[in-house]
């Protein structure tokens, strides 16, 4: 997260509290209720209950041998991902949904904008009028803010809330679409508006109360919807699968999946500041690192490493394996990447792959041969363009979002 984006955050945080800030559906005084109830998260399971059911939602086939299922969710396993090439297939890339897929007919469908930071009232667009605005392709990972959440229990021994993912909640690819500030400024932005919000065409999220929090949305500085954010109707080069944002989606490059709305079917462009539950009682770190009233929201994702391998693999003694992966950061790209064999006493570096690319992964490789028989813990740490490094430990908060610490990757050798 830059200083810019922080100070953006804070502010919005202080002016909601002071009650200057706008948030449909819920109030000053709900999220001083949903902050004490973050602050008394316990046990993995998720702050929210949605009334779908859980993998029934998805419309794609999940074979049990590229995905793990998580409530209404899919994980890739890594190990699908060895020899895939750069850009995650669309079969094989992850699903977080928080109720389920919804079908939309791409001929009926229509993007509402609306809202006080618009001159001259709302607009409309259908997918033929985005298509005729010049289209841009980016290449991009998508990852979701808890992804390696379930290491804070595994490897920490820490309790934190939320789907237990381990490292698949996330998947590059290569996005064509239109440039949200074009579809602004047809619209009629003015120098007034201060957040740009998208909202989903998903059902309705209830929490653990019963209370609708009402569509999935999330407001965006308007300084970043102006800058490299897309409504992206094409994914590797066909239209989007249903499970992934069918007919438009929202794609805001390097920033947590929850700002990457799918299912996009209006967007508010505020002249006044604008609040969700998306970024009050969630995707914000509450904890004893972080400040009582809990953190800025969460903008930038974090730096992490993960072996094309399946977890608790036999590996044969006395014969050279060539061990695959991928690292990634939001701060931009990775430059190096190392590797131990023996749980961390020893470190070599990794044949990079990939030049560091803004936005995307760098897949890595590096030669094994195994000696003696018995139990192994793999480790890989990256450092990104920044100088940035994957620590050994990452720093707690309750609702396990941002895991960065290396991971240690379980094998048998035979």
């Amino acid at each position: 997260m830059t200083n810019d984006e922080r100070t953006y955050d804070r502010r919005r945080l202080r002016q909601f509290l002071d009650g200057e800030a706008r948030a449909e559906g819920i109030g000053r005084r709900r999220l001083l209720g949903l902050l004490a109830a973050a602050g008394a998260a316990a046990a993995v399971g998720g702050p929210l209950a949605p009334r779908a059911a859980a993998a029934a939602g998805i419309v794609k086939p999940l074979p049990e041998e590229h995905f793990a299922i998580r409530g209404t969710n899919a994980e890739t396993r890594f190990a699908a991902l060895r020899g895939a090439g750069y850009h995650t297939p669309n079969e094989l890339f992850f699903v977080r949904n928080h109720t389920t897929t919804p079908r939309l007919d791409a001929a009926a469908w229509r993007l509402r904008v609306w809202g006080s930071g618009l001159a001259g009232g709302e607009a409309e667009f259908g997918l033929a009028a985005l298509r005729a605005l010049p289209a841009v392709e980016h290449s991009a990972f998508v990852e979701c803010a808890g992804n390696g959440r379930s290491f804070y229990a595994s490897q920490q021994g820490e309790t934190v809330s939320g789907t237990a993912w381990t490292l698949g909640a996330i998947g590059v690819a290569r996005w064509r679409g239109v440039r949200l500030r074009d579809v602004l400024r047809l619209a009629g932005v003015t120098r007034h508006a201060v957040d740009v919000q998208p909202r989903g065409l998903d059902a309705e999220v209830f929490g653990s109360d019963g209370a609708s929090m009402g569509h999935v949305r999330r407001p965006l500085p308007v300084a970043k919807a102006l800058d490299d954010v897309l409504l992206a109707y094409e994914m590797n080069g066909e239209p989007l699968p249903p499970d992934h944002g069918h007919p438009v989606r929202v794609l805001v490059p390097s920033w947590v999946g929850i700002s990457s709305v799918k299912w996009v079917g209006d967007i508010e462009v505020s002249a006044e500041p604008l609040y969700s539950p998306w970024n009050t009682d969630l995707y914000r770190l509450f904890g004893p690192a972080h400040p009582p009233e809990g953190s800025a929201p969460l903008t930038r994702q974090t730096l992490k490493s993960a072996f094309e391998l399946p977890w608790e693999a036999t590996l044969a003694a006395g014969r050279e394996q060539l061990l695959t992966g991928r690292s990634w950061s939001g701060a931009g790209g990775v430059r190096a990447v190392e590797v131990s064999t023996d749980g961390g006493a020893r470190w070599r570096p990794a044949r990079l792959h990939d030049t560091p690319r803004r936005d995307g992964w760098t897949r890595w490789s590096v030669d094994w041969t195994p000696t003696a028989p018995g139990r192994v813990e793999l480790l890989a740490r990256a450092t990104d363009v920044t100088g940035a490094t994957q620590p050994e430990r990452a720093v707690f908060n309750q609702q396990g979002y941002l895991f960065d610490a290396v991971v240690r990757h379980p094998v048998t050798v035979s």
